[in-house]
């Protein structure tokens, strides 16, 4: 079926401990349907200093989220369905279902 939401896009997590968090789509993973959203579903990694410039310590790192977790989001903060909407000119676009804002 695809994933329907892309890199780049803004996104509300709607489930789970960060529900109501927003964020921005880092990478997606269409064949594990899984999401890297900004600030969400964070773990605390152990990490080793490579080469002198780099230093070690425990760092904070985004973790892969369901796409059924998360809901897509427009400027406004309003979280919405999408419809793809064929405009005048023929071209596709996707469309916020609940504002009528383009995506």
């Amino acid at each position: 079926m695809g994933l329907k939401i892309r890199k780049g896009d803004r996104v509300r997590v709607i489930s789970g401990r960060y529900a109501g968090v927003e964020g921005q789509v880092l990478e997606a993973y269409p064949k594990r349907d899984k999401l890297l959203v900004e600030g969400v579903n964070l773990a605390k990694k152990h990490q080793k200093a490579t080469g002198q410039s780099d230093q070690g310590g425990i760092i904070e790192k985004e973790l892969p989220i369901h796409v059924s977790n998360v809901m897509l989001a427009d400027d406004s903060g309003t979280a919405s369905r999408y419809a793809n909407v064929t405009t005048e000119k023929g071209r596709k676009i996707r469309q916020m279902k609940r504002t009528g804002k383009e995506i």
